[in-house]
């Protein structure tokens, strides 16, 4: 068979001629240009009954000589020969279809050290094409010699670089780069989930957004979230200072398989039993349900997390496996790999942190004059507001990607799409107990000593302790084990042997020496800030107690609306009637929605915004100042 895709790719005036070469080949071997069949009679000179096969290839030399196109007979056998081998092809002109190289006739050594030069250059800053001729030029001194190997000139040489460069990633931005290195070869095959938890993401990214910490200190936010790749449900989400601990990704894991819980000050809307979840099916398996919010209870198979420490993490690690989670890192510094949930950071950006007081923007170019000035919110009410908006703006909106096999016209919600795969896959709760979460919160090992545990300059004692004061623990190393939350370091839990108890050994918590004298709660990050200001000007003990009343003073006089007090509740909002137009599933939704428009509207006080907003009432989430 003739390459008739080839044939297609060649310039117009080369095909013509080799067709015509057929015409002309198989007029001399037949007698008609359009081979055996043909209805007219063969003109006399190329009649196989009259003439020899000899006779007809001079024949058609002289025709195609005194037609303007000089041939022999020799050529008018060779074409044969080409035909009978080849068909059309073998009439082509071949010069026509020689490869082409890329590079043009440049030198190999010049290309050689350029090559060297971009792959290099994968990791530093973004340059000019003039920064990669000094590089080129001074490697090819290096390798040959002073002025042995010449450049092209200039407008040859950037030719030269984008045809090597182009198209595989060794020019762009630096962030363009590095996500092309980091990139694993391909092909890629797409990951198909049909079951709630079989593929969840986890991450974490920067909020663009200003807060006020406990401390004063304005600061832009950690969020890490759980995605679900089958619903597109965000299963659970943690807004901390700067800096995620392990602690954090376990509180994820609590979180995804316990369901959420309704908040003071939620409207009922929000309840699952409101929303289009088979509510009544599930309490009769999950008595836990009762009361919960509308966010579906996904326990996840598989967890895709990226190289950061605190997802690869031993404590993170065993704690997946003591829940038979699988964990699956992705190659390092490549986004594409969990996409969905890069995908989603971008989604919460555009519909939630941008209508938030002191959004700074996606980058330093869109950042208003004194976006950090703006900072109203406390790190808790953020939390707080982005938690409802999880459930009255996520999970009940419309998501281009879900999709039911029998309406795919019809883009679901995170809501609809778990309803619609838990009535196939089922629905299987994983209860967690107290001891549960003890054990995925970090771990320290050290003595205990008459004073009792002492955690950074932070002393833990009680009378339950008395026994072990001073001895070995039953481990290998005589270290007793201790758990910690560094969001709530009021107290500790130590593992202390119980032989009446079924494993052998027990949690006991252990409070703060001086628990009594700071009653506000406080994070470790507070603490931090006080070791940092606070001198220490006598022994371990006293500065505890000197730390512990810098902490009181620092938490007493901050404002209220500073601490944790969580917004105002919203007024009632007047009911909006559909009409009659919508359907059934629509007119379900619309409650979830005016909880959304509440939620926006309750964030903020035009009036009082020295930032400025919009008076129709769309500048949503707004502080007051």
């Amino acid at each position: 068979m003739p390459p008739l895709g080839l044939l297609e790719s060649l310039p117009e005036a080369v095909r013509e001629r080799a067709l015509v070469w057929e015409r002309h080949v198989r007029e001399v071997e037949t007698g008609w240009p359009g081979g055996f069949g043909a209805v007219a009679p063969a003109r006399a000179e190329y009649d196989p009954q009259a003439r020899t096969l000899a006779q007809r290839e001079e024949a058609k030399a002289a025709e195609l000589s005194a037609a303007g196109m000089p041939t022999s007979v020799v050529t008018v056998r060779r074409m044969r020969a080409c035909y009978h081998r080849e068909g059309v092809w073998g009439l082509v002109d071949h010069r026509a279809t020689r490869p082409r190289a890329a590079l043009g006739r440049a030198d190999e050594r010049v290309v050689a050290a350029l090559r060297e030069v971009l792959e290099a250059g994968r990791e530093r800053s973004s340059g000019t094409l003039g920064r990669l001729r000094v590089y080129t030029e001074r490697l090819l001194d290096e390798q040959y010699g002073d002025g042995v190997v010449p450049l092209p000139s200039s407008a040859t040489f950037n030719r030269l670089v984008h045809a090597i460069a182009d198209g595989r990633g060794l020019l762009g931005s630096a962030r363009q780069r590095r996500w092309r290195s980091a990139r694993p070869a391909p092909p890629f095959v797409p990951t198909t989930v049909m079951a709630p938890g079989e593929l969840v993401m986890m991450d974490s990214t920067v909020l663009d957004a200003f807060v006020v910490l406990d401390d004063g200190v304005v600061e832009r936010p950690e969020l890490t979230i759980a995605l679900d790749v089958a619903t597109r449900t965000i299963c659970a989400a943690v807004l901390r200072a700067k800096g995620t601990r392990s602690v954090d990704a376990a509180q994820l894991l609590a979180q995804m398989t316990v369901p959420a819980p309704m908040r003071p000050g939620w409207a009922e809307a929000l309840a699952m039993e409101h929303s289009v979840v088979p509510y009544e099916r599930l309490m009769s398996v999950d008595a836990r349900l009762e009361g919960a919010a509308a966010r579906p209870v996904i326990t996840p198979q598989t967890i895709v997390v990226d190289q950061g420490n605190v997802f690869v993490s031993s404590s993170f690690v065993a704690a997946c496996e003591s829940l038979g989670i699988s964990v699956q890192p992705t190659p390092p510094g490549n986004g594409p790999a969990k996409g969905h949930v890069e995908r989603t950071f971008s989604s919460i950006n555009t519909l939630f942190v941008q209508h938030v007081a002191a959004y700074t923007g996606s980058h330093t170019g869109e950042r208003g004059k004194d976006a950090a000035g703006e900072a109203v919110w406390t790190l808790t009410q953020l939390a707080e507001m982005f938690q409802e908006w999880i459930i009255c703006g996520w999970q009940e909106r419309e998501h281009d990607g879900l999709r039911h096999p029998m309406m795919p016209r019809r883009a679901l919600s995170p809501n609809e799409m778990w309803a619609t795969l838990v009535a196939v896959c089922g629905y299987v709760p994983v209860p967690l107990g107290r001891e549960d979460y003890i054990e995925l919160m970090p771990v320290k090992r050290q003595k205990i000593n008459d004073y009792g545990i002492r955690i950074d300059y932070r002393t833990y004692d009680h009378k339950v302790l008395n026994p072990y004061r001073g001895e070995r623990s039953p481990a290998a190393d005589g270290l007793w084990e201790i758990h910690y939350n560094p969001h709530a370091p009021g107290q500790v839990w130590v593992r202390l042997p119980k032989f009446d108890q079924p494993r052998g050994y027990g949690w006991e918590a252990v409070p703060w020496i001086h628990h009594s004298l700071v009653s506000a709660p406080f994070t470790d990050f507070t603490w931090q800030h006080i070791k940092r200001t606070v001198a220490r000007r006598a022994d371990r003990a006293q500065h505890g107690h000197d730390l512990a009343l810098a902490l009181r003073e620092l938490l007493d006089t901050a404002p209220a609306w500073r601490r944790s007090s969580p917004p105002a509740p919203a007024p009632p909002q007047p009911m909006v009637r559909c009409g009659g137009s919508c359907t059934a599933s629509s007119r379900r939704r619309k409650p979830m929605s005016r909880c959304f428009r509440s939620l926006a509207m309750r964030c903020v006080r035009l009036d009082d915004l020295s930032c400025g907003g919009w008076r129709d009432g769309s500048a949503v989430l707004s502080g007051v100042r």
